[in-house]
């Protein structure tokens, strides 16, 4: 009697190997997954085994290619049944995962202000929500809802005080964010956020942009300012455009001229990280000082610390008459208002600012345009 052969159970995932044209050959898996069929190349190559050395290089890749493809097959295993890496992975710390992008945007920038201090931030008020051992498997949408619950009457760390309500909807949608970068690192599935009814998530308030009229900005112009410098950096930002940082970081090296003689800012915005040639008009060179034996590495405009500068800002606008609260950065919003007034084309409004969207240039041309029914207004009063 003839026995009956045991069928060999098919492999899921096979090598295999394909000829390449220089005579080499790529190894790669192909996966036979739920009636579907795959290939993964591995990068991974063989050589003409011409040498000892060459089969010894071959016999290291094909160990290596076999090792990929036994691993392959324990995840394919472990997520049959029900043992996904996703569910290894969820264990990871959610607080220590927060600290850890904060060290990347550190490392990024070079300065511990900013996003790398709001991450930080975030991390303090997930530890006094709700501990520091929540890992990314407890957060769900309870988690996520509760958590926007808590910054409704959380207080700032250092002052003590509430927190207002953009600060607030700053740290939810930093969360969400988080968990999104999650997301990528295969940490976990998806965002409870998404999940949550708008209704029920914190809103930001829209704050009302300041912004310096052509007159206002001409009475700064005729008032004198205890720091000549911090005066013609407001003012050079009225007329270029440039932020804080941007001014401040500004060197004489950065300063060029085109073949007409006409003065530009080849430079990298400090908040966006990119490289921006901006044209500068003649009433932005006028606040330019000397530059003298300035080296091209020195800086066109040296200022003490923000909070300063502002604080004498506001000295120099009272002074002027002006009651609006002037930060440096009401600068750059008079140079868009007084740009889109002048109806140069949003489009180009958005370029000379270096927006990444223009959907925040849209902010100014609001203001323009609510200032010109604010003038049509004034008319109603004059008919009887």
């Amino acid at each position: 009697m003839k026995t009956k052969g045991i069928s060999k159970i098919k492999e899921p995932i096979r090598l295999r190997v394909k000829k390449l044209a220089n005579g080499n050959q790529s190894l790669y898996l192909d996966c036979y997954i739920e009636g579907k069929r795959e290939y993964e190349f591995l990068k991974l190559y063989l050589v003409p085994e011409t040498s000892a050395t060459n089969k010894e290089t071959n016999k290291e890749t094909w160990k290596l290619a076999n090792a990929i493809k036994a691993q392959k097959i324990v995840e394919l295993q472990n997520n049959r049944h029900g043992f996904s890496m996703g569910s290894v992975r969820s264990k990871v710390n959610l607080i220590e995962y927060v600290k850890t992008l904060a060290e990347k945007k550190q490392e990024r920038s070079g300065d511990k202000r900013g996003t790398c201090m709001a991450y930080i931030a975030l991390a303090y008020h997930l530890k006094k929500y709700d501990g520091e051992k929540t890992t990314f498997k407890q957060i769900d949408k309870n988690y996520c809802q509760g958590f926007v619950e808590y910054l409704k009457t959380a207080v700032n760390g250092n002052t003590g005080k509430r927190l207002s309500q953009n600060t607030q909807w700053g740290y939810m949608k930093l969360l969400a964010t988080v968990i999104n970068s999650a997301i990528s690192d295969e940490i976990t599935d998806s965002n409870p956020f998404n999940y949550i009814k708008s209704e029920n998530k914190l809103k930001k308030l829209t704050t009302e942009v300041c912004y310096l009229t052509i007159e206002e900005v001409n009475t700064l112009v005729n008032t004198p300012c205890f720091y000549p410098n911090i005066k013609n950096g407001f003012l050079f930002s009225c007329f270029s455009g440039l932020r804080f940082s941007d001014v401040k970081g500004l060197t004489w090296g950065k300063l060029q001229k085109d073949n007409n003689g006409n003065m530009f800012i080849n430079y990298v915005q400090k908040k966006t990280k990119k490289q921006e040639y901006l044209p500068i008009s003649k009433s932005a060179v006028k606040y330019l000082p000397e530059r003298n034996d300035e080296k091209d590495n020195d800086s066109v405009f040296k200022f003490p610390s923000g909070g300063y500068v502002n604080l004498q800002l506001r000295q120099w606008a009272f002074t002027a008459g002006i009651k609006k609260k002037v930060t440096f950065h009401v600068a750059r919003h008079t140079n868009a208002t007084l740009l889109l007034s002048l109806e140069v084309p949003i489009e180009t409004v958005s370029k000379i600012l270096g927006h990444a969207d223009i959907q925040t240039t849209q902010i100014y041309a609001k203001v323009i345009d609510k200032s010109k029914r604010d003038a049509v207004d004034k008319l109603d009063g004059l008919m009887v």
